[in-house]
C-alpha cells in the first residue's frame, strides 16, 4: 500500500499573497513543512500539487530545486487536483495537507495514519480536523485514493470541490473517524493565512529551530507556557470558513 502525501500548494492568497515560499532565517516556509512531513514514517512520497497558473511556476521552480515530486492541476476544482496528482503518483492512501501548516508535526500525521490502516476495513476517513482539539495549523486528513475517485466523479458544488474533502463528513455517506486530545487547544493559530500569523510563526521558529529543527506540538506547548505572550500575535484573527475560502 503506498501512502502518498499530496501538498496542496498556491501563490495565490487573499490575505497573504505568496505565502507559502516567505523565508524565515532564510528558508522558504514550505521548505519548513517540506522537511517536516518527510519525517513521518509511514508516508512513502511527498508530491507538492500546484496549480497551472504562470503565478505557481515559482512553486514548480521550489519543487525542481529541491528534487521533489510536483503536479500542476486546476486552481478552484482542487478535488480534481488531488485525483489526478494521486492517479499519477499511484497512492493507495492518500494524505492530505495545505501548504499552510508549515509546522506540522509528522507525530500527528503517522499518528492519523495509523488510526486509518488500523481500521480502514470499515473507516472512509480519518482526520483531526472535522471535531477541532489541535491547534488550527496541524490539519491531517487521511482517506483512500478509491474514495477519492469515487468523489470526483459527483456532481458537486463549486465549493465542495475547492475545499476537497467537506461531501465526506457532511454528506453522512461515509464512516468517519477523529483524533482529538485530551485537552482542547483548536484557539491556538499555527497556521499561515495572514500577516500576523506569519509573524508568530517567524517568531517561533527563530526562537526554537537551531537548538531544536525537529521540534514537534509538545515542544511548541511548552513555549507557549514559558512565553504566553506569543499567542497574542494572531489571537484576534478569525479562521475563515468554507464558504469565504479561496483556494490553496
Amino acid at each position: 500500500m503506498k501512502v502518498v502525501a499530496i501538498i496542496q500548494a498556491r501563490m495565490g492568497s487573499t490575505r497573504l499573497p505568496g505565502k507559502v515560499l516567505l523565508k524565515v532565517l532564510n528558508k522558504p516556509l514550505l521548505a519548513y513543512q517540506i522537511e517536516r512531513v518527510k519525517r513521518a514514517k509511514l508516508i512513502d512520497e511527498i508530491v507538492v500539487a500546484t496549480t497551472t497558473n504562470e503565478i505557481d511556476q515559482k512553486i514548480v521552480d521550489f519543487c525542481e530545486f529541491m528534487s521533489l515530486s510536483y503536479y500542476r492541476g486546476s486552481e478552484d476544482d482542487v478535488l480534481s487536483r488531488y485525483f489526478e496528482a494521486a492517479s499519477l503518483y499511484n497512492a493507495d492512501l492518500i494524505v492530505r495537507i495545505t501548504s499552510d501548516c508549515p509546522l506540522i508535526d509528522p507525530t500527528i500525521i503517522d499518528t492519523v495514519i495509523n488510526e486509518f490502516k488500523l481500521n480502514m476495513h470499515h473507516i472512509d476517513y480519518v482526520s483531526n480536523t472535522v471535531q477541532r482539539s489541535f491547534p488550527i495549523g496541524m490539519d491531517i486528513e487521511v482517506m483512500s485514493f478509491s474514495l477519492i475517485k469515487t468523489i470526483n466523479q459527483l456532481q458537486l458544488p463549486e465549493s465542495y470541490r475547492e475545499h476537497v474533502t467537506p461531501f465526506i463528513y457532511r454528506s453522512q455517506k461515509y464512516s468517519i473517524k477523529q483524533i482529538v486530545q485530551n485537552v482542547n487547544k483548536s484557539h491556538i493559530r499555527l497556521t499561515v493565512d495572514t500577516p500576523e500569523d506569519f509573524k508568530l510563526i517567524s517568531t517561533i521558529i527563530e526562537e526554537i529551530y537551531s537548538t531544536n529543527p525537529f521540534f514537534t506540538l509538545l515542544d511548541l506547548y511548552d513555549l507557549f507556557e514559558r512565553k504566553p505572550e506569543l499567542l497574542t500575535i494572531n489571537h484576534h484573527i478569525i479562521q475563515k470558513q468554507i464558504e469565504e475560502f479561496n483556494g490553496q
